[in-house]
């Protein structure tokens, strides 16, 4: 089992959760394995614009966290399966409620680009 890292600052809860599933890409990892277990490749296919390099790590930081458990489905090169922890899958509720807010936010701009579009005020 992988060492978990440390948070950079002590007793700061906020600075621990952004440490463990902070960043661009952790979340929408976190995302699309709560739907069910991936390998690498399915992962990369969901999201085309993360770089093969930058996956890797966010996985590495993912499992050293243990969110995401790493097995291998045979002897190398088999490929590698990830999936959500036990402890992983408490991050989804919080997966959830950024998305729904992430679409929210999506519509409250949409709709004020439509508003201005017609020629209406804010």
């Amino acid at each position: 089992m992988a060492t978990p890292r440390k948070n950079p600052i002590s007793d700061c809860p906020i600075t621990a959760a952004s440490a463990a599933a902070g960043g661009k890409w952790k979340l929408i990892v976190v995302y699309w394995l709560a739907e069910s277990p991936r390998n690498f490749g399915e992962l990369r296919s969901l999201m085309p614009s993360i770089s093969q390099k930058v996956l890797s790590e966010q996985l590495r930081g993912l499992v050293a966290d243990e969110i995401v458990d790493r097995q291998r489905t045979g002897k190398p090169p088999a490929p590698v399966r990830y999936s959500l922890t036990e402890y992983g899958r408490s991050l989804v509720p919080v997966v959830e409620a950024i998305r729904r807010w992430g679409r929210n936010h999506i519509d409250r701009f949409a709709t004020r680009a439509e508003q201005q579009k017609r020629g209406g005020g804010s």
